[in-house]
């Protein structure tokens, strides 16, 4: 009797996750790879941050166009003004966060850049009309006071980098919402392509001026955080298109917790009880707004 309730536990387990929506499935993989491609990028932080995104762009579009190629699938998209608007959020995002997550510890740079959710949100109910629930706003200021928390308790986190941060979260929030704009009518495939094909000459003037030969190890790390980050603009794209911004945008914030492991981990990094407090009021903030929609979302529901 023991062993088929372990057995029936076990399929319900499988069963519970294969109930999970597709768009939530791709959003906890897509914080995974990303994840992984933080790290990969903290491990070439001698490299300038133009010349990563650069290497970045020309692997993705080697998948990419190969992959479009065999599926038969022309490249160019059908609405080519927010496919190329898309690009030129996510590489302006892209060149902020790297350069805070060369200068700041992992999970610091990474709770900075984890207020985009909020301005997804935002953006996506001002631009496309994507409804929010009234209650997601006391939970906004409490992330917003977790970045000002942030700021004053850590020693690295100076004025530029708090900039930085904030407006790498928002830029990518634009590109988020261009991903929804492009949802009807093109295919995921299509939408990552446009970001390097975009990044690719927005880029290559400034890592030309500052550029450094990779040496030994940076070639393997340069390689991976391609690879990282082609599985997760892939996971991230799709779900964007299968969901709507509010459900899922809040389950960015488990990569703040692949952040603090991986800091301490393999980069020996350090954080007090002040630094902690600011993460816990961002994530907490986030995490509460996604129960309070989701909660509002099955009220709606006959």
């Amino acid at each position: 009797m023991l062993r088929f309730s372990n057995v029936q536990r076990k399929v319900d387990l499988w069963a519970m996750i294969k109930a999970i929506r597709p768009g939530v499935q791709f959003m906890l993989l897509s914080t995974l790879w990303f994840a992984l491609m933080n790290v990969s990028v903290k491990q070439i932080h001698h490299l300038p941050a133009t010349q990563i995104i650069l290497f970045r762009a020309v692997i993705t579009l080697l998948f990419t166009g190969s992959q479009l190629m065999r599926l038969k699938i022309s490249p160019w998209g059908n609405n080519k003004k927010v496919l190329i608007l898309r690009g030129v959020f996510g590489t302006m995002a892209l060149t902020a966060y790297f350069m805070t997550l060369k200068y700041l510890p992992l999970a610091t740079a990474i709770s900075l850049q984890y207020i985009s959710p909020i301005f997804t949100v935002l953006l996506t109910s001002w631009l496309l009309g994507e409804k929010m629930v009234k209650w997601q706003w006391p939970f906004f200021l409490v992330s917003f006071g977790g970045v000002v928390v942030l700021h004053w308790s850590s020693e690295a986190m100076s004025p530029t980098f708090l900039a930085l941060g904030i407006g790498s979260a928002f830029f990518s929030a634009l590109a988020y919402t261009m991903i929804r704009k492009a949802a009807p009518t093109e295919h995921p495939s299509v939408v990552v392509f446009y970001f390097p094909l975009v990044a690719f000459p927005l880029i290559l003037p400034w890592a030309w001026m500052d550029w450094v030969w990779p040496v030994g190890a940076d070639w393997v790390w340069l390689i991976l955080a391609g690879i990282f980050t082609q599985f997760a603009q892939m996971a991230m794209t799709k779900a964007f298109m299968a969901e709507k911004a509010a459900a899922i945008s809040s389950l960015q914030y488990l990569g703040l917790v692949y952040g603090l492991g991986f800091g301490v981990l393999f980069f020996g990094e350090k954080y007090d009880w002040s630094n902690m407090a600011g993460m816990i009021l961002i994530v907490g903030g986030v995490v509460a707004n996604l129960f309070v929609y989701e909660r509002a979302k099955r009220q709606k529901q006959p």
